[in-house]
């Protein structure tokens, strides 16, 4: 099982045409995505050589679902035209819009996630790394190399930190690993994928990554502690940041004692979550939790 993104995903990439589309589709074709189609409306009717798959662009997204029943749309477009991208993916109907690009204005953020929630489109991100189901698909830029299919689920707002827990868990595996960004308005919050891998059945705990600044952290803790039933382990970025300097993400702003990496990790302890100090003491919490499991089901 997954979440959001399956094998069964049809997903077409508006900007697959520029450099960055380029090299992130073949990534993906790489790692088994079912790419469908590019859009592109100066490019419509073309096609794009992959190796060995020619994928047809289309001049809508429209015209891609039409053709191709694709669900799914990653956005590798410049800032500027970001917010008509993902407008124009909701208002044709796409289930699931991943927005990669960074840089985008938070007016325009808050506009376009706003407007697909009203045509039942997700957004993830924006300024995000993406989602993979390893052994299924690979929407975004995440490596697909460098983990395996398993049973942890991980919701993440740091795309390098979750490139590390992916490998230091390799030997275990992720159902589906979700980056959600770091930018102070994004799509698909945490509490939306903790409630997704609730109730996942393949998922048998979930890590969770979270940073210094804003309260989604907090708020999070507070939905563990009410709704899920599943093991939790966290870690948040920015224990040792430097009172006062804006750090990383332009959502990592920290106000007062107000979103530091200390009320985060005690808001989640409050909750029952293992929160680690590093990204490896993380994984051996993450480790010695499934064992725990693993020794209390045998009885």
């Amino acid at each position: 099982m997954a979440i959001f993104l399956t094998k069964e995903s049809k997903v077409l990439v508006q900007g697959m045409t520029g450099g960055e589309g380029m090299k992130h589709t073949r990534r993906m074709l790489a790692a088994g995505t079912d790419v469908v189609g590019g859009v592109n409306p100066r490019k419509a009717g073309r096609t794009v050589d992959f190796d060995d798959r020619a994928v047809p662009v289309f001049g809508s997204v429209r015209e891609g679902i039409a053709a191709t029943g694709a669900d799914v749309t990653v956005v590798f477009v410049p800032p500027a035209f970001a917010k008509a991208a993902v407008t124009e993916a909701a208002d044709a109907g796409i289930g699931l819009a991943v927005v990669i690009t960074e840089g985008i204005p938070v007016h325009d953020s808050v506009a376009f996630r706003a407007y697909a929630a009203t045509k039942g489109t997700r957004v993830i991100g924006p300024n995000c790394p993406g989602l993979i189901t390893p052994g299924q698909s690979n929407a975004g830029i995440i490596p697909a190399d460098i983990t395996k299919p398993g049973r942890i689920g991980l919701v993440s707002k740091s795309g390098t930190l979750t490139y590390q827990l992916m490998y230091e868990l390799r030997d275990i595996g992720f159902s589906t690993c979700v980056g959600i960004g770091g930018d102070p308005v994004v799509g698909t919050s945490h509490i939306d994928c903790l409630a997704a891998f609730q109730d996942d059945p393949e998922t048998e705990l979930v890590v969770l990554i979270g940073e210094i600044g804003g309260d989604a952290e907090e708020r999070a803790a507070a939905y563990v502690r009410d709704h899920v039933t599943k093991p939790v382990v966290a870690y948040i970025a920015g224990f040792t940041a430097p009172e006062g300097r804006t750090m990383g993400h332009a959502g990592a702003i920290v106000s007062g004692s107000s979103g530091t990496a200390q009320a985060k990790k005690e808001a989640l302890e409050a909750a029952g979550v293992r929160v680690g100090g590093t990204p490896t003491e993380t994984a051996r919490l993450v480790l010695n939790r499934l064992e725990s499991e693993r020794v209390a089901a045998q009885g």
